[in-house]
């Protein structure tokens, strides 16, 4: 009984911050509603036995993406009123893609009821006297390794993309020297000059 009420708890929450998150008018409001989807969506998670994803989302998500969004909405000097002024003309554009995407939703809820399997073939067998984050790091890191060595590659690879685009060369920007600060001795940058009073100082 009391996972039946959590599960409508964490569900009406989820759908209710997720409306929120859309038509909140303040943008770091909407991003305040979004992390406690999140939250409520990983309540869910752990209430499905997800732990993994349960983690996930409150560590990837919550910790960085939300609040990367968060920064980048404080930061930004965005005319929202202007964003929002094309609303009307993009609007049919967007009730086909909510209509796209709830019509292939239903029809992949359906496919998976109506299939031929078995509903204890469709699930990946996990061992009972084992956690679930456990037989999930077993199989990433045995039969789904070397997908995993490529995921992290192909994330190294966008790493080292998004330094090099941000450190590109750049004209008409004083670049900091270390080796010639380093070289350079007390008697070339100072001047020791008897200056007579009331001639002030030369430059």
């Amino acid at each position: 009984m009391i996972q039946l009420i959590a599960f409508y708890l964490f569900a009406v929450m989820v759908v209710g911050s997720a409306a929120l998150t859309i038509f909140a008018r303040n943008p770091v409001h909407s991003v305040l509603w979004l992390i406690l989807a999140f939250f409520n969506a990983a309540g869910l998670m752990l209430l499905a036995g997800a732990e993994f994803i349960a983690m996930l989302l409150i560590i990837v998500y919550v910790g960085a993406v939300a609040v990367l969004f968060l920064f980048v909405v404080m930061m930004l000097d965005i005319d929202f009123a202007e964003l929002r002024s094309g609303f009307a003309r993009y609007a049919p554009l967007g009730v086909l893609l909510i209509v796209v995407l709830a019509a292939e939703m239903i029809f992949a809820v359906g496919a998976w009821s109506a299939g031929s399997l078995a509903l204890s073939q469709r699930i990946a067998p996990t061992p009972d006297e084992i956690p679930n984050i456990q037989a999930l790091g077993t199989l990433i890191y045995t039969r789904y390794l070397f997908i995993f060595e490529a995921a992290g590659l192909v994330l190294l690879v966008a790493m080292i993309g998004a330094i090099v685009l941000t450190h590109r060369a750049r004209g008409g920007v004083r670049v900091q020297n270390v080796w010639q600060q380093n070289k350079r001795r007390p008697q070339d940058a100072v001047r020791n000059i008897n200056q007579p009073v009331g001639q002030g100082v030369e430059l």
